[in-house]
């Protein structure tokens, strides 16, 4: 088995732990409420989700077949894409953390439900946007894991506008919780655990 095929193995092991369970608690969080998506902004709205195709379709074809990814392949030490399948793994367990603690909190927007409550404890006792967090862990560590300048430069766009996007969501939830989310502002970090 040669390099590539050995790093597709445990690419593919990460994602089928990942996609069963983001779509176990996407089903599970489904109440049929109606959510207005273009409070996200006409920006976010346009960009994040097309921008993000091409980081998928890169995993899916490398996963397929790594020759047909090629193209953007960059060279990259053994080591250094044993450190993306870490990332990667990191990444699920940080998603899958996430999703057990939003519950029937979790939506694809920023907007929330009428019965939305103010989640801080889990991974949220320390950062904002862990699902985020795992979004980029994963995005960097399958880029590394696959060797992908695409996949890379599609994963920090996407990290990028979701930085872009935590404005809006987290003025929604200020607007929503008032003074307790804005405690929580000050205790947390957005992205990264407050050290100070």
């Amino acid at each position: 088995m040669n390099a590539d095929q050995v790093f597709r193995v445990a690419l593919l092991v990460a994602v089928l732990v990942m996609f069963p369970v983001a779509l176990y608690h996407r089903l599970q969080a489904r109440t049929g409420e109606k959510l207005d998506r273009r409070k996200e902004g006409l920006f976010i709205l346009l960009t994040l989700r097309p921008i993000g195709i091409p980081l998928m379709l890169g995993v899916l074809a490398f996963l397929i077949n790594p020759a047909s990814m090629a193209w953007s392949s960059m060279p990259l030490p053994a080591w250094l894409r044993w450190i993306g399948v870490s990332l990667c793994a990191l990444a699920d367990v940080l998603l899958i953390w996430t999703f057990r603690r939003l519950g029937k909190n979790l939506t694809d927007t920023v907007v929330t439900r009428r019965e939305h409550t103010l989640v801080t404890q889990g991974p949220y006792r320390w950062v904002r946007h862990p699902f985020y967090d795992s979004v980029g862990l994963f995005a960097v560590g399958a880029s590394l894991a696959a060797a992908n300048w695409l996949m890379l430069a599609s994963g920090v766009l996407v990290m990028a506008l979701l930085v872009v996007r935590t404005r809006t969501e987290e003025a929604q939830l200020l607007a929503r919780f008032g003074e307790p989310y804005q405690a929580y502002l000050d205790r947390t970090g957005r992205f990264l655990p407050r050290v100070l």
